[in-house]
């Protein structure tokens, strides 16, 4: 199992909670400041570094084991700064806010899904 680059699975997953916990504290800034005069509306940058990252090797294990974890911090960023929804300069929709906040509940606990299977299969291996 310490072979096949599990630490390295954990570690990534580790980075991309930490990346849904930034988005979830970002999207609940949004929501709180729906009626926030001119305040623009921010979102976190994480998929598109992962995805960078796997861009090299030819199988996910050495994709993977190349991952430099430097490289995968998320970012904060203004989402469309230029754009108003409303008289008051405020660009955030509530609605689609609600929504990603769902979709990144449900990411986030996939990921912690996906780290205890992964300390599972570290814990059998040591067992046997």
């Amino acid at each position: 199992m310490i072979g096949t680059n599990a630490f390295n699975y954990i570690n990534v997953l580790d980075k991309a909670a930490d990346a849904s916990m930034l988005r979830h504290e970002v999207i609940s800034n949004n929501i709180a400041n729906n009626d926030t005069a001119n305040y623009k509306r921010r979102d976190v940058k994480f998929e598109e570094y992962l995805k960078k990252e796997l861009s090299s090797g030819d199988n996910l294990d050495k994709q993977v084991s190349n991952v430099n974890l430097n490289n995968l911090n998320a970012s904060t960023y203004t989402d469309l700064a230029n754009l108003s929804y409303r008289l008051d300069g405020n660009n955030v929709n509530i609605e689609t806010e609600n929504a990603n906040l769902a979709e990144n509940q449900i990411r986030y606990y996939t990921l912690l899904d996906s780290m205890s299977q992964e300390f599972s299969r570290i814990k059998s291996v040591l067992q046997r």
